[in-house]
C-alpha cells in the first residue's frame, strides 16, 4: 500500500513484515532495570495519561489516550528519561557498578564524584535532549557541552544553558551537528551522549532508547488501571527513531504477536524512516538537506541503526506529514471538547493526534484506515513528548493559526 495525497501532501507506505526476533534490548528484565532506576530520582513521578473521551467519540474510535510528558522531571519534555539512564550507565561502567545496585543519589556522592569529576559529556540537540543531558550531568557534578543546529529557538537554547551546559549554536543541520559533536568529543576525550546510533557507536544510543521505556511502562500500567488490557494502536512520532523504537520494542516484547498496530509519523522534509521503508531494501536511508519543519525535535535525516530495525520489522505504516498536521494536533489538544482535559503540546508532540484526526475525517484515506484497522473498537495510545518548549511559536500556532 502506497498513498500520496496530492492536495494535502500526506504520504504513507506499508511494507510486508518479516519478523526476525523480539528485540531483547527492550524485554521485561531491562524494563525493570530502567524503571527502578528512574524511580530513585527525587523529581520522579508518573506523568499523566489523559483520556480524550469526547474526541474519541467524535473521531469514531473507542478511546484516545495521550501520555503527557510535558510534566517529566519539571523539564517540559520526555528526553531526560534517556539522558539520565544513559549517563548513569556510563558512570556505572567507569566505577564498576551494576545500575540495578545503585540509585541516582549514589551518583551524587563524594565517593563517586572523585572518580567522575573530570568527565565531560557532549551532545547535539534541537533542544529537549540537550537539556536532559545537561540537567543529568550538572546534578552529578559533570560538565556538558551541547551543539545545536541552525535555527534553534532561543528559548530552547537558554533552557539548556540554565540546565548547566556550555552552548554552541552552529550553522549546520541536525545530523551535521551530531558529527561535529562526535568529532569535538573525540578530540577532547569527551563522552558523546547521542540518541543517533551509527556504525561503531551503539551502546549509549541503546541505553537512551531503553530509558524511554519508563513512559511506555507507566502508560501501560495506567491503561490497565483503567480496565484496558492493551492499546490496539500506537501512533509514534520519529526523528532518528530512538523513542519510537524504544516504545514499540517495549510493546512487542510485552504482547509478542498481539502487539499494537503501529504507525510511525515524521515531517515531510525529514522523513528518513519513511524513506527507508519506501526504499524497502531493509536498510536505513538518509534524507539530505536542511530538514525545515516546525517539528524541530523530529528534524533528523539519519535513522538510528538499532531502532530502525525494530521500526522496519514491527511497524505497520510509515507516514510523512506536512507541518499543518502538527499545528492541527496542537490546537486539538489545546482546545478540548466536552469534558476532555486540555493538553499543552509542542510541535513535535502533537503530530500523531493531528494525523489521527486527518485519517478519521477524510474519505479518500479509507484505505489507510482499513489497513490499520481503525474503527469503533480501536484504543489509540499517543505520546505528547513535549510541552510548549518554544512558547512564542506555541502562541503563534494556537492563537494566530500559524503553521
Amino acid at each position: 500500500m502506497k498513498i500520496f495525497d496530492e492536495a494535502f501532501r500526506i504520504k504513507a507506505v506499508a511494507t510486508e513484515k518479516n519478523y526476525k526476533a523480539y528485540p531483547e534490548l527492550f524485554n521485561s528484565k531491562e524494563v525493570q532495570k530502567v524503571t527502578n532506576f528512574h524511580k530513585t530520582i527525587d523529581e520522579y513521578s508518573e506523568t499523566p495519561l489523559v483520556s480524550l473521551d469526547t474526541l474519541a467519540q467524535d473521531m469514531g474510535v473507542k478511546g484516545i489516550y495521550v501520555k503527557d510528558e510535558s510534566f517529566r522531571f519539571g523539564l517540559n519534555a520526555f528526553k531526560a528519561l534517556g539522558g539520565t539512564y544513559s549517563i548513569a550507565q556510563v558512570i556505572c561502567e567507569k566505577i564498576g557498578k551494576n545500575i540495578s545496585e545503585i540509585s541516582f543519589d549514589y551518583l551524587k556522592t563524594k565517593e563517586v564524584y572523585d572518580q567522575i569529576k573530570d568527565i565531560v559529556f557532549v551532545t547535539a540537540t534541537d533542544g529537549n535532549h540537550g537539556r536532559g543531558v545537561a540537567w543529568a550531568a550538572s546534578r552529578i557534578g559533570c560538565r556538558s557541552v551541547v551543539f545545536l543546529p541552525k535555527g534553534a529557538a532561543e528559548t530552547r537554547v537558554e533552557a539548556i544553558r540554565k540546565a548547566g551546559a556550555e552552548i554552541h549554536v552552529t550553522d549546520l543541520n541536525y545530523d551535521d551537528a551530531v558529527r561535529l559533536a562526535s568529532k569535538t568529543g573525540d578530540e577532547n576525550g569527551w563522552i558523546l551522549v547521542q540518541d543517533t546510533g551509527f556504525e561503531g557507536y551503539e551502546k549509549i544510543p541503546n541505553w537512551i532508547s531503553q530509558g524511554y521505556m519508563t513512559m511506555a511502562d507507566e502508560a501501560q500500567k495506567q491503561l490497565e488501571a483503567a480496565g484496558i488490557d492493551r492499546p490496539t494502536h500506537l501512533f509514534l512520532q520519529a526523528g532518528v527513531g530512538a523513542m519510537a523504537g524504544g516504545v514499540l520494542g517495549y510493546y512487542v516484547n510485552k504482547f509478542k504477536e498481539n502487539y499494537p498496530v503501529t504507525a510511525i509519523v515524521e515531517p515531510n522534509n525529514a522523513a528518513c524512516i519513511y524513506k527507508s521503508a519506501m526504499t524497502n531494501d531493509g536498510k536505513p536511508h538518509a534524507v539530505k538537506g536542511d530538514h525545515n519543519t516546525i517539528m524541530a525535535g523530529l528534524a533528523c535525516g539519519e535513522p538510528n541503526l538499532v531502532t530502525w530495525e525494530i521500526l522496519r520489522d514491527f511497524a505497520s505504516v510509515y507516514f510523512a506529514c506536512p507541518d499543518f498536521i502538527s499545528a492541527v494536533g496542537m490546537r486539538l489538544l489545546a482546545c478540548p471538547r466536552g469534558k476532555d482535559k486540555k493538553i499543552v503540546s509542542g510541535e513535535s508532540g502533537s503530530v500523531g493526534i493531528g494525523l489521527l484526526d486527518f485519517l478519521m475525517r477524510r474519505n479518500e484515506l479509507s484505505e489507510v484506515r482499513d489497513h490499520l484497522g481503525l474503527d469503533k473498537d480501536s484504543v489509540v495510545l499517543l505520546f505528547n513528548t513535549e510541552g510548549d518548549t518554544d512558547p512564542d511559536n506555541y502562541k503563534d500556532i494556537i492563537y494566530y493559526g500559524a503553521e
